[in-house]
């Protein structure tokens, strides 16, 4: 099977603090040879950073700051993000945007932090990993704003409705895809609109160690999610899609090569 890409997997978590190595491992094995390894904060974006230096062209990193952590926000977390960048393994701003569900910060520092990375991207010309919960109206609006001077986005983990799908789409957004759609509970709206994503626009991800595959058999026993596990996402997408899992793991890993940079 083609070499799969997960863009978004976060493994400087303390979950896998004692078996990050094999991990890894297992990953690579089942064919999942590119991992992004997502930055929340900037001390997150620093760790990602030095772990992507252990595994040159398997990892990669993001530099950014999550809503909830917007309140952190401020001229000197922009510009250590700025330097963060500037390092060939850090493929893209982010993981930033809004989360209206939780507001771990208030939502004024989460509008401000995340208009002042949507204008770092646009300055580096690098592409963004976005978050939206409960936040689509105002997230909208401010990518719209920007777009313009954007090269690529993608909004990570979607979860939302048609009508919201459609929004992203006109504003020329990438779409991820996580183990939600094999939710039984929630994901059953995501497989009616998992097929009107064109391909060029679609990526599958973990998001570990994060939203386990609810059907994936046999569950591992400490009930967490990792990047091996993509190859149980792609068939969920592959099946919603009514398409080959070849066709679907060819089309998102060339998607992920162009958006991310490296298969230029």
């Amino acid at each position: 099977m083609t070499n799969l890409v997960d863009i978004g997997a976060n493994l400087t978590n303390n979950a896998f603090r004692a078996d990050l190595e094999p991990v890894i491992g297992r990953a690579v094995a089942a064919g999942v040879k590119t991992i992004v390894v997502t930055g929340t904060s900037v001390e997150g974006s620093h760790a990602a950073l030095e772990l992507a230096r252990t595994r040159a062209g398997i990892l990669f990193a993001t530099a950014g700051i999550h809503p909830h952590h917007a309140r952190t926000h401020g001229p000197l977390a922009l510009e250590a993000l700025r330097e963060l960048a500037a390092r060939p393994e850090v493929v893209a701003i982010g993981e930033c945007g809004l989360d209206f569900n939780r507001n771990y910060s208030p939502q004024a520092d989460q509008l401000a932090c995340f208009e002042a990375q949507l204008e770092l991207a646009a300055e580096l010309e690098l592409p963004l990993f976005l978050h939206e919960r409960d936040a689509h109206a105002e997230f909208a609006k401010l990518v719209e704003r920007w777009r313009p001077r954007l090269t690529r986005a993608v909004v990570h983990c979607f979860t939302g409705t048609r009508a919201e799908l459609e929004r992203y789409l006109e504003l020329d957004l990438h779409i991820g895809i996580t183990g939600w759609i094999c939710d039984e509970r929630r994901g059953q709206e995501l497989k009616r609109l998992v097929s009107l994503i064109p391909g060029e626009r679609l990526m599958i991800e973990t998001d570990a160690p994060y939203l386990l595959p609810r059907d994936l058999l046999p569950k591992p026993g400490n009930g967490r999610n990792e990047p091996a596990f993509l190859v149980h996402v792609l068939g969920a997408v592959a099946a919603a899609r009514g398409e080959p899992r070849e066709r679907v793991a060819e089309t998102t890993t060339r998607t992920a090569s162009e958006f991310f940079g490296w298969g230029a």
